[in-house]
């Protein structure tokens, strides 16, 4: 059986009416590259909204029971990549989401756990993007939008039978003149073929 991994972005939200991550993931799922060879790359672009992603993950996972899970999300603030090292259990009341909704609740989860880890290699992941001549940082905050909220919901369907066995979340810049979306999608090729690395391993 190949390897499956899923990719998604998200559309725009407010403040952000281009967001580069839904180009991103379609662009890396089409890669073909020696790394990727015997692997199964699915794209997906979340409509900002915390409805589609309570929709629309669970039947990703559903549908394609990936081995591993890639995720991109904008951070309008920041210069460089962040590999996010944590989900917290938090969301804000403050920012509505693309439907103009806000979350129903400040937790996530009632589940008594205030934060989770990355379902996958950080440094390996901060390593192979350098290497690809990305400029990248650890991240131990993901917010609590819309990003943060996917990440932790991927993080625990990892934590089910037959969930995922790598999660990753990776924020990326707003597109500058000395960032284009073709380098974010060199650091994005080379963070992808870190995970698919670390899914082949036996576990």
């Amino acid at each position: 059986m190949p390897l499956t991994l899923l990719i998604t972005g998200f559309g725009p939200f407010p403040g952000a009416p281009s967001n580069p991550t839904g180009p991103l993931a379609r662009r890396l799922a089409r890669r073909r590259r020696p790394a990727f060879a015997g692997t199964r790359l699915i794209a997906h672009v979340f409509r900002t909204s915390y409805a589609a992603i309570e929709r629309e993950l669970p039947a990703l996972l559903t549908q394609y029971r990936p081995d591993a899970v890639l995720m991109f999300g904008l951070a309008t603030r920041t210069p460089h990549l962040r590999i996010e090292m944590r989900a917290r259990n938090a969301a804000s009341m403050m920012f509505a989401d693309a439907e103009r909704r806000k979350p129903a609740a400040q937790l996530l989860t009632r589940s008594g756990l205030s934060a989770m880890a990355v379902r996958a290699p950080g440094a390996t992941l901060l390593q192979a993007a350098r290497a690809a001549r990305v400029p990248v940082r650890p991240s131990h905050d993901a917010g609590r939008y819309l990003c943060n909220a996917l990440f932790w919901r991927a993080l625990e369907a990892a934590d089910q039978r037959k969930g995922p066995r790598v999660v990753a979340f990776v924020h990326v810049p707003r597109l500058r003149r000395n960032l284009s979306l073709a380098d974010l999608a060199r650091g994005g090729e080379a963070i992808t073929a870190a995970i698919l690395a670390t899914a082949r391993r036996p576990h």
